[in-house]
């Protein structure tokens, strides 16, 4: 009798893993070209590791983490870089006349066959992670035997490093591409290089912290400064003031931009770029880990016709992402939306943006008042830094309309003092000011390696003070998916503030901040403690994380 096979949608909703809803939506949704797993992996339904688990099951391929596996090294001269890059496979270990290779997709047979004609090895494949293979094939087909090519072309004359720095097939060029496409396979936001006495470090700042990824030699320092300055169109002769740049280029067929900031420091340049990924630049609000209630007023916020919207928090908390997500629900035909930023981080589709540059004049404040004689429906502000800007805002919000805008403060409420204190009237603020969102983001919990644990009685505490129950807390022991972290991606907290006639006439009155506080618990407002206590409840992140960025009170 012959034996069906089932087929892979259907095994993971039989292991609980997706429901059938979301498989059909996962099935109609991908193009063509595209595999399940892979669908099902960007709309984030599984991670990597439980696709992995549920294929061993199907295809009876056993799989194997690449996290510290003992490499021999002699077999990376068996299959080259690019071959490695193109299949995602890496030899593991030689037996007699077969050689095992770790593969993310073992079904590949194309690849198969490639391997074995060019290594003259019968191939037996083994199941791995796409992020595992990428990290393997960065950490262990590195440059370093490209160094001595490197300090060679350091010691050449002007006009040999000249084209050093622009030919593709330079060591310097592989070198940046390298830092480039870990950082981005890291998921890491920012790159870091550091110049110090005697060496050049390069950190990632990943899921909000830095860590050291590798340290180079300080005589590869300029040739490495000059590259990354030639993409992103810097003055390589200048090293005295702080430049800015950007470099546009696609890693692995996904489009990154990068925004690059150079700094004049003692041991030389320091280096700054911030990836945007732009394949996950638009998110729908949706998908922004807002809970319901909060939810549906930011929506009915954003919705009314005039009026300012704020969301504040510190450097790095989403506050431009959330920003994005509501201008996109926003966006159609029938509206006139204009924003001034600094910098225009993503571009969006049928809104004009307009980058301020204030060598020219062009400010918030000016650029704010030049966008209100193009008869726009909604503006927005990249931020609110002086009186002048946030005048404009005010006069803007109150002459019909939607204005969108950040501020650094720590919550919601001071939001309101931070107006006042930059010298606007309190009664504008009262009848200008619609709503403030406040927003964090803390680590999500590896989904990998999440295990359910007891609350301390410290946690029990600390969630009775707030009104809450927690019976158990999910925590990550730990795993190659995420670095031995615990930790994998991250999610924002978030606490809405919505302005009604009771507030308004505590800001007319110039009441405190406490009083303020007072009436926004009375509307039942979720303070960002809150949420991030319930999301805490919801198994998302642990009560450390959600301590790290909002103070009890």
């Amino acid at each position: 009798m012959k034996q069906t096979r089932k087929r892979l949608g259907d095994l993971i909703v039989e292991a609980g893993l997706i429901s059938e809803e979301q498989l059909n939506e996962a099935l109609q949704e991908k193009p063509q070209n595209q595999k399940l797993g892979e669908a099902l992996l960007l709309k984030g339904y599984l991670t990597e590791q439980q696709l992995i688990e549920v294929l061993e099951a199907q295809l009876g391929i056993p799989h194997i983490s690449l996290y510290n596996y003992p490499f021999e090294a002699n077999l990376f001269s068996l299959v080259p870089r690019e071959v490695a890059a193109r299949n995602l496979v890496v030899p593991l270990r030689k037996e007699a006349e077969k050689l095992v290779v770790a593969m993310a997709d073992p079904m590949d047979f194309f690849a198969i066959d490639d391997l074995r004609l060019s290594t003259g090895f019968q191939i037996e494949a083994v199941i791995a992670t796409k992020d595992d293979i990428i990290r393997a094939i960065n950490k262990y087909y590195s440059v370093d035997e490209e160094f001595d090519e490197l300090t060679e072309s350091t010691r050449g004359g002007e006009s040999d490093q000249q084209e050093n720095l622009t030919d593709e097939s330079s060591p310097i060029v592989k070198l940046v591409n390298q830092i480039l496409l870990s950082a981005v396979t890291q998921k890491a936001s920012d790159i870091h290089i550091d110049p110090q006495e005697t060496k050049v470090v390069i950190r990632y700042r990943v899921d909000g912290l830095l860590r050291v990824e590798r340290a180079l030699p300080k005589n590869m320092q300029s040739v490495l400064t000059a590259r990354i300055k030639i993409m992103s169109n810097l003055d390589i002769t200048e090293h005295r003031v702080p430049q800015d740049g950007r470099i546009k280029m696609k890693v692995e067929y996904y489009p990154i931009d990068l925004r690059v900031s150079t700094l004049p420091t003692v041991y030389g340049e320091k280096i700054v770029m911030r990836i945007l990924d732009l394949s996950n630049a638009l998110t729908e609000i949706e998908k922004l880990s807002f809970n319901k209630v909060n939810l549906s007023r930011f929506i009915s916020l954003i919705e009314k016709p005039n009026g300012i919207v704020l969301i504040t928090g510190p450097t790095g908390s989403g506050k431009s992402s959330t920003l994005y997500a509501a201008l996109n629900k926003l966006n159609s035909e029938s509206v006139n939306i204009i924003t001034v930023e600094d910098p225009v981080e993503y571009q969006l589709e049928g809104i004009s943006q307009i980058q301020v540059n204030a060598n020219v004049g062009m400010t918030f404040a000016a650029g704010l008042r030049a966008i209100l004689r193009q008869d726009p429906d909604i503006v927005m502000v990249g931020e609110i830094r002086d009186r002048e800007t946030a005048e404009t805002a005010v006069r803007a919000s109150l002459t019909g309309h939607l204005v969108l805008s950040t501020l650094h403060t720590n919550d919601a409420i001071s939001s309101i003092n931070r107006l006042i204190d930059m010298g606007v009237e309190p009664f504008l603020v009262a009848t200008a000011l619609t709503g403030v969102v406040a927003q964090r983001l803390v680590r999500r919990v590896c989904r990998d390696c999440g295990e359910a644990h007891i609350p301390t009685a410290r946690e029990v505490d600390i969630f009775a003070k707030r009104g809450l129950k927690i019976d158990r807390i999910l925590r990550g022991k730990g795993c190659a998916s995420c670095n031995m972290s615990g930790y994998k991606g991250r999610i924002a907290i978030q606490e809405v503030v919505v302005v009604n006639d009771e507030i308004r006439r505590l800001i007319m009155n110039g009441e405190s901040v406490s009083k303020l506080r007072q009436i926004a618990v009375q509307n039942k407002t979720i303070f960002l403690i809150d949420d991030g206590l319930l999301k805490v409840k919801q198994g998302l992140t642990t009560t450390e994380e959600v301590l790290r960025v909002a103070i009890p009170e």
